[in-house]
């Protein structure tokens, strides 16, 4: 929008912003080489949990019933929301085989780029000709681990705290489930396995499906 308003008006502003948008601030505002690279690093992954899920899902139990085109868009559907909306065409509770390669999709932030560009880092503090002086961490700094060590810490408590229902109820309440759960919050994407009552081993009478995901259960 900005290189057509350059274009257009003719206004130096714009080709300001256009040169110096880090310096502006405008870090959503990507050089044109690292777009490309993020549109090249999106339809890659689409692609390829495109081919991935056709070739494990073809012929399985959830395409029953379903022609050549609604498979194609079904299973284009189902892939790219897996960085997007998360929402589903076929359950999750019966695909199995790339429900792993969906969890590092729902992980991987927005603007992860395989070739990752050159960008200018800006200096944390005012450049004064001196080097700034060492600090000592203080100990709200020490308790700051990386983003994937929160996602274990939260995904180890939620199975401590579930532990009977995962010796009760195995194939609803199972780690994988509670990491596709967790990382769908984490990625704001909203995949879920749900609940289903056709798969407690101990079958109660009283349990109703419903159409809440697996966290409200």
């Amino acid at each position: 929008m900005i290189w057509v308003l350059k274009k257009t008006t003719k206004r130096e502003e714009f080709r300001y912003i256009l040169m110096n948008y880090r310096d502006m601030g405008y870090g959503h505002l990507l050089s044109g080489h690292h777009a490309l690279l993020l549109a090249m690093t999106v339809f890659g992954f689409i692609l390829i949990q495109f081919i991935l899920f056709c070739s494990m899902e073809w012929n399985s139990q959830v395409m029953d019933g379903l022609n050549l085109y609604q498979k194609v868009v079904g299973s284009l559907f189902q892939t790219v929301n897996s960085r997007r909306t998360g929402e589903s065409v076929f359950g999750l509770s019966s695909i199995s085989a790339i429900l792993v390669l969906f969890v590092v999709m729902m992980y991987l932030p927005p603007y992860t780029t395989c070739i990752p560009p050159n960008v200018h880092v800006h200096e944390e503090f005012p450049k004064n000709g001196k080097q700034s002086q060492n600090r000592k961490n203080t100990f709200m700094e020490c308790l700051i681990f990386s983003q994937l060590s929160y996602l274990a810490i939260f995904i180890i408590l939620i199975c401590i705290t579930e532990r009977q229902k995962m010796e009760e109820d195995p194939l609803n309440f199972n780690v994988l489930n509670v990491t596709i759960e967790v990382i769908s919050a984490y990625g704001n994407v909203g995949f879920t396995t749900k609940y289903s009552c056709k798969r407690q081993l101990k079958p109660d009478s009283l349990c109703v499906d419903t159409w809440y995901g697996f966290v409200g259960r």
